[in-house]
């Protein structure tokens, strides 16, 4: 609950507008003050009364109503959460760069609270390299921002710049005003991707992981104010959080040492990459011309990272495992989550469509060592990461 929160909310020019409506019922709902702030552009999408009228206070747009001054240093200092949402691309820019030109902007410079962004924006304008830069230095100052959702936009194309659903947005504001700490001084690991095992200097044993979902993890920790260190395998992709700190390995000797390195100093660690379980036993230092009709390959088992580290882990440590598997499912992860010492092991199935390598979905069942068994639909691997990391924080407060 959001009981007495005094939430301050910017609703910026984007289609998305219309959301603010359920977004400020939510909040009062919850028990929230809202005080609504409209860029002008954001009136044509919404008027100004029907917020005003949910929120129960006059919703403001200009620096002047009437003969009244509207004090934007006193409503930048009034707030628990400064919560933009939509915010735009347009908007983002500005408060990137400081620019200061309508109220909105004024009171985001006078703020002293938190502060959330929840962008809306079309896919292309979401990937281009000015809204990355603009969110960068966002995010570097300390504001929190939303994944956007994947679905479709206003142009009729489907794809990433949908502003989050109202109900998702309050579990967000709830996590971060209702948790104290969060995961706030925490030291965390994950790791992420394949690894590739060598046959010669060409080809190599891996797998179709992506990293997809440990990312979203390592994203989806950092802000919730952790410090996060990403062991990604081979990937194209990156995380979008610039706290997540990157180490980049191949094979998975090269990630066990990196892990090894780490986590004596992690509060929590995560492994959600997909290691291989056998490497050959001898790489050719020369590419592997065609011979027979066959090839043997003599294969040599890799570590188990994952329970090595279960046995070093220390009093007061989280290690989460992750299990793919394709029958049995619930029966082989018990039995991982017991023999390696780990505190959650999360399954997914191969066997659930939506699951699995690739995709941008996952469907997922939290196991934890109390028998506590959590099981979520099928959603995106963003959504799936920030209900793991929930289960995190909620455990970490038990033991605080």
């Amino acid at each position: 609950m959001l009981e007495g929160k005094k939430i301050l909310l910017g609703v910026t020019g984007s289609i998305a507008a219309y959301k603010a409506a359920t977004l400020v019922r939510l909040l009062v709902k919850q028990g929230a003050e809202v005080q609504v702030v409209m860029t002008r552009s954001a009136t044509e999408f919404i008027a100004p009364l029907t917020l005003a009228t949910l929120s129960g206070r006059p919703v403001f747009t200009t620096f002047t109503t009437a003969d009244q001054w509207n004090n934007h240093v006193q409503l930048g200092r009034w707030a628990d959460l400064m919560l933009v949402a939509p915010a735009s691309a347009h908007t983002l820019a500005k408060m990137a760069r400081g620019f200061c030109d309508n109220l909105l902007m004024a009171v985001y410079l006078s703020a002293t609270c938190p502060v959330m962004l929840a962008p809306a924006m079309d896919e292309d304008m979401w990937h281009h390299p000015a809204t990355r830069e603009n969110l960068r230095i966002l995010e570097e100052r300390g504001h929190h921002r939303l994944p956007v959702a994947h679905g479709p936009l206003a142009s009729g194309l489907t794809g990433e710049g949908r502003m989050r659903e109202p109900g998702e947005i309050i579990r967000f504001v709830e996590d971060l005003l209702d948790a104290p700490a969060g995961l706030r001084g925490k030291k965390a690991l994950v790791t992420a991707g394949p690894t590739y095992e060598p046959i010669d200097p060409v080809r190599f044993i891996g797998n179709h992981s992506s990293g997809k979902m440990g990312i979203a993890l390592a994203d989806a920790l950092a802000a919730q104010g952790a410090e996060v260190q990403l062991v990604l395998g081979p990937s194209s992709l990156l995380p979008e959080s610039p706290a997540v700190e990157l180490v980049r390995v191949r094979t998975a000797e090269e990630m066990k040492e990196a892990c090894f390195k780490i986590f004596p100093g992690c509060d929590l660690a995560i492994l959600a990459a997909a290691v291989a379980d056998y490497r050959p036993a001898e790489a050719a230092p020369q590419k592997i011309k065609k011979g027979e009709s066959t090839l043997r390959l003599d294969l040599v088992r890799n570590a188990d990272i994952l329970k090595e580290l279960g046995a070093r882990k220390q009093p007061g440590q989280l290690l989460v495992g992750f299990s793919l598997e394709t029958d049995h499912e619930a029966q082989h992860a018990r039995r991982k989550l017991r023999e390696k010492n780990l505190d959650f092991i999360v399954l997914n199935s191969l066997q659930d469509p939506g699951a699995g390598f690739q995709g941008d979905t996952n469907k997922v069942t939290i196991f934890a060592k109390d028998g506590h068994v959590e099981a979520f639909p099928l959603k995106s691997k963003r959504e799936v990461a920030q209900d793991i990391v929930r289960v995190l924080i909620a455990a970490q407060g038990r033991s605080n």
